[in-house]
């Protein structure tokens, strides 16, 4: 793996997983009883699974965990390929494929929930069920995938100008600034310590160059993503300064299958800020599956 002297984000055992088109997927993994729980940490420039650390560290869950590194980010492969909503769903639904246990119960931040949720309509007998932390989709978007966001992409490719630019947003001032919107007390320093590394990595530009350029999004992600589960979907919320949660009443009321949980007084990341009220709702929520 070409990311070898990046530190591991959690302290736990780790698996390495090669996977059909994406390369090797490192994985942290924690040995527990009862159905497994896979953990998805966001997308952005500098990603990684540090962002589901709390889960192993912070809380005292039971079952066995498994918290990769998706691929483009942290110490998974980081290749010059195309990211897309459907590269990234069938990364999902390869893991789940890849552990053990029987149905899986996933758990997915802000945008890798439209990816989550794009798997479970695949794969629904491989996916129990769905968590969303702070998912985006939930707003009005353009009906189809522009063509902007591929011309935005060509341009952020440039040599000079993307390498620029890429460089500016992995400046620690800037991962501070773009980490301390979701903290109401402002990021933790390891946690921007940690990015800051994950981000100077070789190939550290080509997935989120994907995401700043709006292609890994879904444009009805109500429509096609989210109003469309049949499995038991909870969703674990409060206040977010980069998401709108404009259709997320509408979208519980029409399905009896979903289930919102605030968590109040946090801005995107429960799990950091209040670990012990996120973990109560999740089991409470996976307590009560068939």
């Amino acid at each position: 793996m070409s990311t070898q002297s990046l530190a591991p984000a959690i302290r736990a055992d780790e698996m390495v997983w090669s996977l059909p088109g994406a390369g090797a997927v490192l994985c942290y993994h924690r040995p527990g009883e009862g159905r497994p729980l896979l953990l998805l940490h966001s997308i952005n420039g500098a990603a990684s699974a540090f962002e589901v650390k709390p889960f192993f560290d912070a809380m005292t869950l039971k079952q066995p965990l498994y918290a990769p590194d998706l691929p483009g980010f942290g110490r998974s492969d980081r290749a010059d390929r195309v990211y897309s909503p459907e590269f990234y769903a069938k990364v999902v639904a390869d893991l789940v494929r890849a552990i053990d246990g029987g149905p899986v119960d996933v758990l997915a931040l802000s945008t890798t929930s439209e990816f989550a949720a794009r798997a479970a309509l695949a794969e629904n007998d491989l996916i129990r069920s769905l968590t969303l932390v702070s998912p985006t989709g939930f707003t009005r978007r353009r009906e189809s995938r522009s063509p902007v966001g591929a011309r935005v992409h060509r341009v952020l490719r440039l040599p000079l100008l993307g390498t620029g630019l890429f460089r500016l947003l992995r400046s620690k001032p800037s991962i501070r600034f773009f980490l301390d919107k979701a903290f109401k007390e402002g990021a933790p320093r390891d946690m921007v310590e940690y990015a800051y590394l994950s981000a100077a990595q070789p190939g550290a530009s080509h997935a989120p160059f994907y995401f700043v350029s709006g292609q890994l999004f879904t444009p009805d992600a109500v429509g096609d993503l989210y109003l469309p589960q049949k499995i038991p979907v909870s969703v674990l919320y409060d206040e977010d300064p980069n998401i709108s949660f404009d259709y997320l009443d509408e979208v519980a009321r029409d399905g009896e299958n979903w289930r919102l949980i605030k968590i109040p007084a946090t801005l995107g990341l429960p799990q950091f800020e209040e670990p012990l009220q996120t973990q109560a709702a999740l089991e409470d929520f996976l307590k009560n599956l068939k």
